[in-house]
């Protein structure tokens, strides 16, 4: 650290070398994280210094929080879900396995998830000594509900499906899981940190949410198809008893017990998040899911007139391709089984769409010719 500072003027000269360092977003068709709506930019300046892990303090904020809570539960056909906002899905993931260790209340506790499964699983079972037990995946890269209970014992505290697979996008047969959870009585959570808000704009939404009689909780992330700013997850449960067995005593704060994971929250992205579902509405994020789904059936559409087969046809906006091919200035990713990925989000626009497709049929034609 400096003895004296330095100017303003130098300080941010400074920074926005670093920021052109950066990817440009122009290119980026990896990510699952969205740009912030500009309401989500005006709402999180109001709440900078809004700290939720001090909810007393704040209480306008935390207010927020829960309004915020009140419409996605709405939104996952259970108005009076409990929950809290998170950093994220990672965050989100371990708290659900968290509570259902807890209540599972045995050693040697294992989890049962799906290959697909997000490596925050990976994470969290090994913070809370969980075995995991992964289910393999059917010839569509959704969990082989066949082979579920061959991986399920006295032991098992939880289930995991995932809405929205981090690779190929597609939902689990959750209903079916439901029901083996429901019969055997485990905890059942879903990660729908991506697809929790794109399935239920879908013209035809996939049944995945608390309208299942056997889903536990549901975690979902704002900050990617919601448009907020960073980082803006949310943990929905079923039962606020459930979520209650993580209180922990909080003897100096202005509020006596706490049940999150961190202690000092940022509201900034709470306020986001909740403002640009106000802003959008139902109809609003309707129309915003369309276009990316429809960019996604462009994107697969032009690819293979190209020559590039689909890996897999997605339920949510990912697509996936037979090739390890791209032009060197687009940043994409590749899967575990080696197929190119592509997201498309809100802000992946159709011109960018037709820029990559253009650029790939003229690397496809020079790597032929």
């Amino acid at each position: 650290m400096r003895e004296e500072g330095c100017g303003e003027e130098e300080i941010f000269a400074f920074l926005s070398s670093k920021r052109r360092d950066d990817a440009s977003q122009e290119y980026i068709m990896s990510s699952m994280c969205a740009l912030p709506h500009p309401v989500a930019v005006r709402a999180h300046s109001l709440f900078m210094e809004s700290n939720l892990g001090d909810p007393g303090l704040y209480g306008g904020t935390a207010s927020i929080e829960q309004l915020l809570i009140r419409r996605l539960g709405s939104l996952f056909h259970l108005p009076g879900a409990c929950g809290y906002a998170t950093s994220g899905g990672t965050e989100s993931n371990i708290q659900a396995l968290r509570i259902a260790r807890t209540l599972k209340g045995t050693e040697g506790a294992n989890v049962v998830l799906p290959e697909s499964a997000h490596f925050s699983f990976s994470k969290a079972c090994e913070m809370l000594s969980l075995e995991v037990r992964t289910v393999p995946l059917d010839g569509e890269y959704r969990m082989d509900t066949g082979k579920i209970l061959e991986h399920i014992d006295s032991k098992t505290c939880a289930i995991v499906a995932i809405a929205g697979t981090t690779e190929y996008g597609m939902v689990d047969p959750i209903p079916e899981i439901a029901g083996i959870a429901e019969d055997l009585g485990i905890f059942f959570h879903v990660d729908a940190a991506f697809g929790g808000l794109v399935v239920p704009f879908l013209e035809r939404p996939i049944p995945f949410d608390f309208e299942i009689p056997g889903v536990s909780s549901v975690a979902v992330d704002p900050h990617k198809m919601g448009m907020s700013t960073i980082p803006a997850g949310c943990l929905l449960m079923r039962e606020r008893e459930m979520l209650c067995t993580l209180s922990v005593d909080t003897p100096y704060l202005s509020v006596k017990q706490e049940f999150t994971l961190t202690g000092t929250r940022p509201g900034a992205p709470v306020a986001a998040a909740f403002a640009v579902l106000e802003y959008l509405g139902r109809s609003g994020m309707r129309a915003i899911v369309k276009g990316c789904m429809n960019n996604t059936a462009r994107l697969i559409e032009g690819m293979e007139t190209i020559g590039f087969c689909r890996a897999a046809t997605p339920d949510v906006n990912v697509a996936t391709f037979e090739t390890k091919e791209t032009p060197r200035q687009w940043l994409v990713s590749f899967t575990r089984k080696g197929h190119l990925r592509i997201v498309c989000m809100p802000h992946v626009h159709r011109d960018r769409i037709e820029k990559y497709l253009q650029d790939m049929a003229d690397l496809h034609v020079g790597k032929a010719g």
